[in-house]
């Protein structure tokens, strides 16, 4: 139905069409005659009424055709699918995060790795070692330490600069979720800023987990250095072997 055609001159049209199927087969005793034509005030009375109530009912259908057009209108907007995502600059941070975890110096994230080093430089110290093995030793372990506090504060340099990313995916997530048209717009939207905040969690995740390397390593490194002092102390306390008496010769020449 063409919309520019008003309710007014449909009803107008079709109270034409009841008026003119008005039958006059037969003429009440109460009809009245204007110049040839016959008028019956009841007769008009009903079609009237016919007209208007088929005009009730075609507005009645064009409402609920409109109801449903609605209908429809709004579920394509609640199908409709974001057009915005974060997942890309996500994934860019959590590997940054995640090569820096892997560039860790000495001993790496690795539970075999760990394991091999601390028997070898920590658990089973050789005491029967000579003293230079043990200061390699000793300067081996400080390394580790060393570079293990370097990780830690690299990781976290690198997380510090993953906040101005979080900072511009957050706010371009929460204006979309504000602009969303439908409820897959909106829930969409939520995802994404669920993703944005596991990230954060994983850096967070990262942090601890290097800081707590460093950490272990340094005490790691007290508690072998103190058995490792232990023993140089104790060489150099024991007693070595005392002055024994011999024959020398002083002066070369004639009897």
């Amino acid at each position: 139905m063409n919309p520019r055609f008003p309710k007014t001159a449909l009803a107008a049209a079709l109270l034409t069409t009841s008026i003119a199927t008005i039958s006059f087969s037969a003429t009440p005793a109460h009809a009245q005659f204007f110049g040839g034509i016959v008028y019956d005030p009841t007769n008009y009375a009903q079609n009237l009424l016919t007209a208007t109530r088929a005009l009730q009912q075609i507005n009645n259908q064009i409402t609920s055709l409109q109801h449903e057009a609605q209908m429809l209108i709004n579920e394509a907007r609640n199908l409709a699918s974001l057009p915005y995502s974060s997942l890309q600059q996500l994934q860019q941070s959590v590997s940054r995060t995640q090569a820096l975890l892997q560039q860790a110096q000495n001993i790496a994230y690795n539970v075999q790795q760990v394991d091999q080093v601390f028997d070898r430089q920590y658990k089973n110290v050789s005491l029967s070692a000579p003293d230079q093995q043990l200061i390699t030793d000793a300067k081996t372990r400080w390394q580790n330490t060393v570079g293990g506090l370097q990780d830690a504060m690299r990781v976290q340099a690198g997380v510090v600069g993953n906040i101005d990313t979080n900072r511009s995916e957050m706010a371009a997530l929460v204006g979309q979720s504000q602009g969303a048209t439908g409820a897959l717009q909106a829930t969409q939207a939520g995802n994404q800023l669920l993703a944005l905040q596991a990230q954060q969690l994983a850096d967070l995740t990262a942090v601890i987990a290097a800081n707590g390397r460093a950490q272990a390593l340094a005490d790691a490194e007290r508690a072998a250095a103190a058995e490792q002092g232990r023993e140089q102390r104790r060489r150099f306390l024991t007693p070595g072997e005392g002055y024994k008496p011999g024959n020398a010769q002083m002066f070369y020449g004639n009897d």
